[in-house]
This record gives C-alpha cells, structure tokens and sequence, in this order.
C-alpha cells in the first residue's frame, strides 16, 4: 500500500499524540517475525493461529497446507485479519491488517517470495517453488496475498490509533 491515507483516531488516542507515520508501520510488517491469523470457521466461530508471513508488493503474504483449518475456512470466507506486535501494555507497535487472502500462483512470484521467505528468517523456511505454490519437506502449501484494506497501528506508551487505507 503505497502512500495510503493516514488517520489518527483520536477517539482512541492521547491528546497530544500524532499520528504513526506509513513509513513506520511498514517497517514493522517488513520486520515481524511472527503474525497472528484470524479467519473464519463455515459455521461462523473465529479461528486464530501464529504463522510467519512476508511483506512483498504491497501485499502480505503467508502459506498454508490445504488440509489446514485456516485454509478450510479460506475456501468458504477468504476475508483475513493478521495481527503482529509487542505483548507489552507500555511500548511497542501492535499491527492490525485487514484484507481478503487471495492464491499466488504466478511463477516469478512465486520464487520471489520463496527467496524473501529465505532471506527475512536466514534460511530457516525454505521453499521450493511449484505450480501450485511451495513445496517443503512436509508436503505442499498454497500461498497466499493479502492486499490490505485496512491497516490499524496501536502505539504504546504514548496511545494512538491509526488507520490507513488504500488512496484513491
């Protein structure tokens, strides 16, 4: 999401607080070790799990087997919630992004990301490139892009909240 309108949410906010730059919250969507994702089950119950995911294109992306719960609930409602951040009350930058997880099954993108996966955790997830998706040592695993919607970012300490949205 480049150049994405920003607002501060005062409602949630502190008085004097500003609003936490794009620049900022992308840093910590390129940077996160760990997300966590919420879908939804077919009968409407939440389903949340940790996964690693990379920021590539304007989009995050994440993988995951087809038998997987998180996959299941993908192939009847693909809206997405995935959230990273500091477990602390007083610092940190809680990230929330919004969006419908769409496959990736373009080629080049496909290996592009395999080299980001590679690269952002030095080595530890490697994947090699398939048709359909990754393939790993444990089977294959489609992968997915999540065009933000909306972004919120949760500044603590000094409180704000912070929407962005896709510019017109």
């Amino acid at each position: 999401m480049q150049d994405p309108v920003t607002e501060l949410d005062e409602r949630f906010s502190d008085p004097a607080a500003q609003a936490t730059p794009w620049a900022t919250t992308l840093k910590a969507l390129e940077t996160a070790q760990l997300f966590w994702i919420t879908t939804v089950r077919a009968d409407g119950r939440p389903h949340v799990t940790p996964l690693v995911a990379v920021w590539l294109d304007d989009a995050l992306h994440f993988c995951t087997g087809p038998s997987e719960q998180k996959a299941l609930n993908l192939s009847h409602n693909p809206h997405v919630v995935l959230t990273t951040g500091c477990n602390d009350w007083t610092r940190g930058l809680d990230v929330m992004v919004e969006g419908e997880a769409r496959r990736v099954t373009d080629r080049p993108t496909l290996e592009r990301l395999a080299a980001a996966w590679a690269a952002k955790w030095t080595g530890q997830w490697q994947y090699e490139v398939a048709d359909t998706g990754f393939v790993h040592n444990e089977g294959t695993a489609h992968v997915l892009a999540v065009k933000p919607t909306k972004v919120l970012a949760f500044t603590k300490g000094t409180f704000t909240q912070t929407r962005y949205t896709p510019a017109s």
